[in-house]
């Protein structure tokens, strides 16, 4: 592995365990830095902020895992991604909450956007709003991540994904 994840992977280990004790809006990346023994340049070398080094850790941890992988439908991508966040919720659940230019949710909804977009070109049959439909429900996606990772009864993944399927299934009945 080349020194620079090792750096990297160091850093996003040092930001885990500083959220574990710290709201993320209060960890500053002098903490992360002073955690895992490194420098600020050593940070800035490698992130431009903390919320880059956020978005690194789900680009490396999930999205190059996902690039691995075969779906048979957007719905299974969509699981598998909500599998992560499961497997993942105490992370996410605080990372979410953060809203704002470089936010995680910002960068989550980049990456996710295509993918409704894909699902809705699929299932709806008014086109002249298209757009809108795919930033909506690009938006209730995220939102709906968000509240059921906060839910203290965090129901399992499939079933959350069955639901959210069962909601984009009806609109295109309408």
């Amino acid at each position: 592995m080349p020194d620079s994840h090792i750096t990297k992977r160091a850093l996003a280990a040092a930001l885990k365990e500083l959220m574990e004790e710290h709201p993320f809006q209060k960890i500053t990346v002098a903490d992360i830095c002073e955690r895992c023994s490194m420098n600020r340049k050593s940070f800035y070398y490698h992130f431009k902020d903390k919320y880059d080094l956020v978005n690194w850790i789900y680009d490396t941890e999930f999205i190059s895992a996902a690039h691995a992988k075969t779906y048979d439908s957007q719905w299974a991508r969509i699981e598998d991604i909500c599998d992560y966040f499961y497997k993942n919720r105490e992370f996410y659940r605080r990372v979410l909450a953060v809203e704002g230019q470089n936010s995680f949710s910002e960068h989550f909804r980049e990456m996710i956007l295509p993918v409704f977009a894909e699902e809705l070109r699929g299932i709806l049959r008014e086109r002249r709003m298209l757009e809108f439909h795919i930033v909506f429900y690009t938006d209730a996606f995220i939102c709906s991540v968000e509240r059921w990772l906060r839910d203290k009864e965090c129901i399992p993944p499939e079933k959350f994904v069955a639901l959210l399927h069962s909601c984009v299934q009806l609109v295109g009945e309408l």
